[in-house]
């Protein structure tokens, strides 16, 4: 039995809201029964683009994060959802049942993901299946998938090991991860790149203002010294280090023949941009 999910290259996404649209159009006015009533026109969105914008002065990153229903092999919904009102299928969707979840507002605050939603309309709690009613047709892929412009949505078997997904996941197995793992879900939908602290600067040489201070050793250290990232400044004097841990103290050397050492510390409670730092000629 195939086993299906989504992988996510937030690398990749764009913020197009293909994927959005695409859902609408499947959705918005259609019923899939057994496994879904159609969308309201308004306030459903079974797939949502969050918008994270982060760093501050020259040195802003903005990342588009698809977030969905994630189809957890621990589904806390289903715990505020009586009688098999939300149940998992043999491969692996999640679905809330439209007759039996009938009245049960509840569940919209079940989900950590706040990836469901109440139709008003219908009196029903409602989510992404997964185009399951399309798998069950015999479809290949899905509709968000389906949509995507630069491939940063990826469907498929995940217990077939030839599958794109399966070769995406297996290719990128230390750099996936789950989206807030801290819920203990067991979400199947799988993320590469979501947004991280970041710590970037700038050096200059004090008697080369009009040049840029390329090729620079930048170490990043632990509070107490221990080495945690080097790099070297790009063509334009930049340096940068990603994926840092949150709410943690650092220290930035920044070292150079024929110059002083600088050091910086910083306290990564958010990404932050140093600036220029000044190496003083010796």
């Amino acid at each position: 039995m195939a086993k299906y999910a989504l992988a996510i290259d937030v690398t990749k996404c764009n913020g197009c809201y293909n994927c959005f649209v695409a859902c609408k159009d499947e959705f918005d006015t259609n019923d899939y029964l057994p496994v879904s009533v159609a969308q309201p026109e308004g306030g459903a969105d079974w797939m949502r683009l969050k918008e994270v914008e982060y760093g501050t002065g020259w040195k802003v990153k903005v990342d588009y994060v698809p977030i969905m229903c994630q189809h957890c092999e621990n589904p806390v919904c289903a715990a505020a959802a009586p009688d098999g009102a939300v149940y998992t299928r043999e491969d692996g969707v999640v679905i809330i049942d439209p007759v039996k979840a009938k009245g049960n507002k509840d569940l919209v605050n079940a989900c950590p993901y706040r990836a469901i939603f109440w139709n008003e309309e219908k009196q029903v709690a409602q989510k992404c299946t997964l185009c399951a009613h399309m798998l069950d047709n015999g479809e290949k892929t899905v509709r968000c998938a389906e949509a995507c412009p630069t491939g940063a949505l990826m469907f498929g078997d995940t217990d077939d090991p030839s599958s794109e997904i399966s070769k995406f996941l297996a290719g990128n197995k230390d750099k996936v991860e789950s989206l807030m793992p801290e819920h203990d879900t067991r979400p199947v939908t799988q993320y590469l790149g979501l947004p991280k602290t970041f710590v970037a600067g700038e050096v200059v040489f004090s008697d080369q203002e009009k040049d840029c201070a390329g090729g620079v050793k930048v170490v990043l250290k632990t509070a107490d010294g221990n080495p945690v990232a080097e790099t070297v400044t790009d063509f334009l004097g930049d340096f940068e280090f990603t994926s840092l841990e949150n709410n943690q103290e650092y220290v930035v050397v920044v070292d150079h023949a024929g110059y002083g050492s600088e050091q910086v510390s910083v306290k990564t409670n958010a990404s932050k941009n140093l600036g220029e730092i000044v190496l003083e000629a010796q």
